[in-house]
Protein backbone atom coordinates (compact mmCIF):
# COMPACT_ATOMS: atom_id res chain seq x y z
CA UNK A 1 0.00 0.00 0.00
CA UNK A 2 1.46 3.38 -1.20
CA UNK A 3 1.81 5.90 1.93
CA UNK A 4 0.43 9.20 1.61
CA UNK A 5 2.68 12.34 3.22
CA UNK A 6 1.07 15.36 5.00
CA UNK A 7 2.84 18.57 5.89
CA UNK A 8 1.10 19.77 8.68
CA UNK A 9 1.16 23.30 10.96
CA UNK A 10 2.22 22.01 14.87
CA UNK A 11 -1.23 23.79 16.30
CA UNK A 12 -3.41 21.26 14.53
CA UNK A 13 -1.56 18.25 15.45
CA UNK A 14 -2.70 15.93 18.66
CA UNK A 15 -1.02 16.84 21.44
CA UNK A 16 0.56 12.90 22.00
CA UNK A 17 2.02 13.34 18.67
CA UNK A 18 3.59 16.54 19.95
CA UNK A 19 5.24 14.33 22.74
CA UNK A 20 6.37 12.08 20.53
CA UNK A 21 8.41 14.38 19.09
CA UNK A 22 10.18 16.11 22.33
CA UNK A 23 10.47 12.24 23.18
CA UNK A 24 11.96 10.81 19.58
CA UNK A 25 14.67 14.96 20.71
CA UNK A 26 15.00 13.99 24.15
CA UNK A 27 16.38 10.83 23.10
CA UNK A 28 18.36 12.01 19.93
CA UNK A 29 20.16 14.70 22.33
CA UNK A 30 20.95 11.88 24.40
CA UNK A 31 18.85 14.01 27.09
CA UNK A 32 17.14 10.38 28.10
CA UNK A 33 18.44 7.02 27.99
CA UNK A 34 15.64 5.27 27.19
CA UNK A 35 12.67 5.42 25.44
CA UNK A 36 10.49 4.85 29.02
CA UNK A 37 12.43 7.70 30.55
CA UNK A 38 12.01 9.67 27.19
CA UNK A 39 8.18 9.13 27.16
CA UNK A 40 7.91 9.54 30.65
CA UNK A 41 10.08 13.18 30.75
CA UNK A 42 7.86 13.95 27.75
CA UNK A 43 4.90 13.03 30.17
CA UNK A 44 3.12 9.85 27.61
CA UNK A 45 3.29 6.15 27.73
CA UNK A 46 5.85 4.13 25.94
CA UNK A 47 2.48 2.42 23.79
CA UNK A 48 1.75 5.94 22.82
CA UNK A 49 5.46 6.69 21.68
CA UNK A 50 5.74 3.19 19.65
CA UNK A 51 2.60 3.86 18.07
CA UNK A 52 3.51 7.36 16.22
CA UNK A 53 7.67 7.36 16.28
CA UNK A 54 7.64 6.35 12.90
CA UNK A 55 5.12 8.87 11.95
CA UNK A 56 5.92 11.97 12.69
CA UNK A 57 9.10 13.79 12.00
CA UNK A 58 10.26 17.37 12.21
CA UNK A 59 10.00 19.03 9.07
CA UNK A 60 13.88 20.10 9.78
CA UNK A 61 14.31 16.46 9.71
CA UNK A 62 12.73 15.87 6.67
CA UNK A 63 14.80 18.23 5.00
CA UNK A 64 18.27 16.63 5.52
CA UNK A 65 19.51 14.52 2.83
CA UNK A 66 17.13 16.36 0.77
CA UNK A 67 16.44 19.44 -1.78
CA UNK A 68 14.36 22.07 -0.90
CA UNK A 69 13.06 24.96 -3.32
CA UNK A 70 12.45 28.54 -1.82
CA UNK A 71 10.89 31.42 -3.51
CA UNK A 72 11.47 35.01 -3.03
CA UNK A 73 10.22 38.41 -4.07
CA UNK A 74 12.87 40.84 -3.89
CA UNK A 75 13.50 44.58 -4.30
CA UNK A 76 15.78 45.08 -7.40
CA UNK A 77 18.73 46.80 -6.07
CA UNK A 78 22.53 46.04 -6.16
CA UNK A 79 24.18 43.15 -4.96
CA UNK A 80 21.03 41.29 -3.20
CA UNK A 81 21.16 38.64 -5.27
CA UNK A 82 25.21 38.11 -3.79
CA UNK A 83 23.78 39.30 -0.18
CA UNK A 84 21.13 36.77 -0.49
CA UNK A 85 23.34 33.79 -1.33
CA UNK A 86 25.65 34.41 1.34
CA UNK A 87 23.11 33.66 4.02
CA UNK A 88 22.37 30.38 2.58
CA UNK A 89 26.06 29.28 2.03
CA UNK A 90 26.64 30.26 5.40
CA UNK A 91 23.88 28.12 7.00
CA UNK A 92 25.80 25.20 4.62
CA UNK A 93 23.04 24.67 2.27
CA UNK A 94 24.57 24.32 -1.58
CA UNK A 95 23.34 26.17 -4.19
CA UNK A 96 21.91 23.49 -6.66
CA UNK A 97 19.97 25.62 -9.17
CA UNK A 98 18.99 29.59 -9.53
CA UNK A 99 16.21 31.32 -11.17
CA UNK A 100 15.22 35.11 -11.44
CA UNK A 101 12.97 36.80 -13.21
CA UNK A 102 13.61 39.94 -15.06
CA UNK A 103 13.08 43.22 -12.52
CA UNK A 104 9.80 44.40 -13.44
CA UNK A 105 8.60 48.05 -11.30
CA UNK A 106 11.79 47.33 -9.33
CA UNK A 107 10.73 43.90 -7.96
CA UNK A 108 12.09 40.23 -9.03
CA UNK A 109 11.19 36.88 -8.17
CA UNK A 110 13.82 34.08 -7.71
CA UNK A 111 13.55 30.59 -7.43
CA UNK A 112 16.59 28.59 -5.44
CA UNK A 113 16.95 25.03 -5.10
CA UNK A 114 19.36 23.86 -2.46
CA UNK A 115 20.98 21.00 -0.82
CA UNK A 116 20.42 20.49 2.84
CA UNK A 117 23.02 18.12 2.99
CA UNK A 118 25.56 20.28 5.00
CA UNK A 119 23.02 22.39 6.56
CA UNK A 120 23.79 23.28 10.25
CA UNK A 121 20.69 25.30 11.21
CA UNK A 122 17.04 24.07 10.87
CA UNK A 123 15.18 25.39 7.74
CA UNK A 124 13.12 27.99 10.28
CA UNK A 125 16.26 29.68 11.26
CA UNK A 126 17.69 30.63 8.10
CA UNK A 127 13.93 31.34 6.59
CA UNK A 128 14.12 33.91 9.76
CA UNK A 129 17.69 35.15 8.68
CA UNK A 130 16.48 35.62 5.17
CA UNK A 131 12.59 37.45 5.93
CA UNK A 132 15.56 39.66 8.37
CA UNK A 133 17.02 41.15 4.89
CA UNK A 134 15.74 44.30 4.10
CA UNK A 135 15.20 43.63 0.38
CA UNK A 136 13.05 40.67 1.09
CA UNK A 137 9.55 41.09 0.50
CA UNK A 138 8.47 37.65 0.86
CA UNK A 139 10.11 33.95 1.08
CA UNK A 140 8.62 30.38 1.31
CA UNK A 141 9.19 27.19 0.90
CA UNK A 142 7.33 26.04 -2.43
CA UNK A 143 9.06 22.02 -2.52
CA UNK A 144 11.15 20.04 -0.77
CA UNK A 145 12.65 16.29 -2.01
CA UNK A 146 15.31 13.67 -2.31
CA UNK A 147 17.45 14.15 -5.34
Amino acid sequence: MEKKFYLVREDVLPEAMKKVVLAKQLLERKKAASVAEAAQLANISRGVFYKYRDAIFPFQAVTKENIVTLFFHLEDRSGTLSQLLSVVAAAGCNVLTIHQTIPLQGRANVTLSVSTNDMHEDIDDLLGKLRRLEFVEKVEIVGSGVY
